[in-house]
Parts: C-alpha cells; structure tokens; sequence
C-alpha cells in the first residue's frame, strides 16, 4: 500500500460517482440500529430492488471502468500483458486479504470465519475481469459476458437442487444457495447461503465488464455530447431488457441474478452520465468536492470506516444503569435516542458516523494523500 503526494490526470466525473457510491456504502451500514431502518436504505428482502441495492453493482461497475483507465496508463508506460498480470493478481490477494481480516478482527477464529464478503468479492471480480480485458479481444468480451449471463439463468432454473427441485429461487433452494452451503458449510453469512457466494460471482463480472465496455466508449475518439448520449441509450436498453428478464428471472441482489446485472448496469450507466454530463460538458463543479474526497480514497474509506464500526460494536462499557453494552449501543442510546424518534435516530447516528469519516478523508485529500493498493 502506497500514498500519492498528487492527483494524477483523471476523469473527474468517474471519481465523484466512485465517491458518491462509497458514501452510500458507508452510510447503508452504519445505522445507530439494525431494527429501525428508513426502506429506502434496507435493502430489498428477496426479489425487487431499493436504491440500497444500487451501491454494490455501482461500484463493481466503476472497477470496470476505472481499469480502461488504469491499464491504459500502465500500457503508455511500457507494462506488458505479464506486467500486467503481476500487478493484478497483487492488488487482487492484498484487497482479498483485507477483506479476511474485516471478518477475523479481533478474534481471528478461522473455524468459522466468514469467507464471501464485500471485499473478497471486489478482489475476485477485479482479479476475472482484469483477465478478460488484458487476454481476449473486444469481440470475446462482449459473447462471453452474455454467454455467463445467459447460462447463469439456465443453470439456476434447471439444474436440481436435492430436496428442492430446479427452479427454486428461494433463499435456501437456489442452485448458487446450494453451491456455497457445499463447499462453504460453516462459513457463509447465513446458515445455508451468501449474498457473495461463489456461482453468483460470474454474474458479478459481468456487471464489472458493462463497467470496462463503458471505459473504452469513453476514452474513444468521440465528442463529449457522442460520449453522454451513448452512455444514455445504452443504459436505457440495459434497463429495458433487465425489466423483461426480470419477468422469468426476477431481479435479485442477493444471487445477483442476470436480470439484476443488466438492470442495475443501465442504471449506473445513467449515474455515470449524469455525473459526465454536468461535470465534464457543462463543468459544474462546485458540488463535487465531498464527493471526490471519498472517490479518490475508495478502499481506504470503506476498510478504515468498517474496521472501526466493527470495533465499536465489540468494545463494551457500562451505561447509566450500570449494564455492560457495546460503545456504539452507548452513543446510541444516550446521544441520539435521547432527541430523536428511534427510526430518526438510526438515521442520524449514520450521517454522523459518514460526516466523520468525510472529516478524517478530507484531511488525507488536502495532504494530497492517497492510499493505494
């Protein structure tokens, strides 16, 4: 891991879309109690969508983007494909390795620790994605990703699942769902799955390659107006067709399934636009600065701000009536339920925590910091 004394050229839009996305991913897990949530930041129970589950696909999307950019670089500078590789294959294991250690903190209890996670996915979806894009042409690219798309589907509505069928697309029955529970008995999220389950990484790929095919439109020899508007019929007929499938394949975050990936890929393709639009043609700049503080510090913000809510939900101290709770229960409780309805203090207790970490983040974006991996 490494810090840059400067900002090297990037593509503003990109980083505040990137920030705006890890400051969703921040403040969606952080709320003063699982048990009072607003919807909108739950999300989905089973199929349908929330704009909770934009933020996971959003930022897959944006790796895919990001490595047009990155590799582009890298390339100019002299990297061959196995340069390439070796840079690939370090950044995958040191953010995978992260992720392990979000979920061994403190106790670091190997026997059941929980290996899918939110990083761990990230590491391995970069890691596919990053060999597709450096060893197969454009054209490979674009039928293998509908080709995973397309036998995702038919594996999950025809291959039986003992004691379900095929078919089942219910949290314990589904083909992805059995996949984990075999191979990964005792270290899954749920008894009997994971929402970043093995099976449901391929489609996950996908979503980082719509994220890749949006990078290389973007830095084609097209005017910026050409650039906008294909992101925007693109991410319409993303979305149309992710609607149609939803109908034999619901839309599901949780198996991530193929419906999923095209509807949430046109979405971000909308988000995209939007931030490309007003920032790059129209150069409206003045509210991007929050934004860029997180996007330019993307991993650092999300491992630093997890590590320390995981902290504050170990750490115990005593509160009035001399009950031992956890430190986050105590601010909780004697900070916000004190003023606020509990459903409103949940929700402040969140863009607090987010306001500290924007706090802590803006320092290292004025020092002119950033961590890399």
């Amino acid at each position: 891991m490494k810090s840059s004394d400067e900002l090297s050229t990037r593509l503003i839009s990109l980083d505040v879309f990137r920030g705006l996305t890890i400051a969703g991913m921040i403040l969606v897990n952080n709320p003063g109690t699982w048990s009072s949530i607003y919807p909108a930041l739950k999300h989905a129970d089973w199929h349908g969508w929330t704009p909770t589950d934009f933020i996971f696909p959003f930022f897959l999307f944006i790796l895919g983007v990001s490595m047009v950019f990155s590799f582009k670089k890298r390339i100019e500078k002299g990297n061959d494909k196995n340069k390439l590789f070796i840079h690939v294959l370090k950044r995958s294991l040191i953010i995978f390795a992260l992720g392990m250690f979000l979920h061994l903190f403190p106790y670091f209890n190997f026997s059941t620790v929980r290996i899918p996670g939110v990083l761990q996915r990230i590491a391995t979806v970069y890691f596919i994605t990053s060999l597709i894009y450096i060893f197969l042409s454009n054209r490979t690219q674009i039928i293998l990703s509908i080709t995973i798309l397309v036998l995702y589907w038919l594996a999950m509505m025809l291959i039986p699942v003992p004691g379900y069928g095929a078919g089942n697309l219910t949290p314990d029955g589904n083909l992805a769902a059995y996949i984990d529970y075999t191979l990964l008995k005792g270290h899954l999220w749920r008894p009997k799955w994971d929402p970043e389950g093995l099976l449901s990484t391929f489609p996950a790929v996908v979503t980082s390659m719509i994220g890749v095919f949006t990078g290389k439109w973007l830095i084609s020899n097209r005017n910026k107006f050409e650039i906008t508007s294909g992101m925007y019929v693109t991410g319409s007929i993303l979305i149309i067709l992710g609607i149609i499938w939803d109908m034999w394949f619901p839309i599901n975050k949780y198996i991530w399934t193929s419906s999923y990936v095209l509807f949430m890929g046109g979405m971000a393709l909308y988000f995209l636009g939007f931030c490309y639009y007003i920032i790059e043609i129209k150069n409206k700049r003045f509210w991007t600065q929050p934004f860029l503080v997180f996007g330019t510090n993307a991993i650092a913000s999300f491992f630093l701000s997890s590590l320390v809510a995981k902290m504050m939900g170990i750490i115990k101290v005593f509160n009035s009536s001399g009950n031992q709770v956890s430190l986050k229960a105590f601010i909780f409780n004697s900070l916000y339920k004190l003023y606020f309805s509990e459903i409103n203090a949940s929700l402040f207790f969140a863009l607090s925590y987010l306001i500290f970490w924007y706090m802590i983040m803006l320092i290292l974006y004025r020092k002119r910091i950033f961590i890399k991996i």
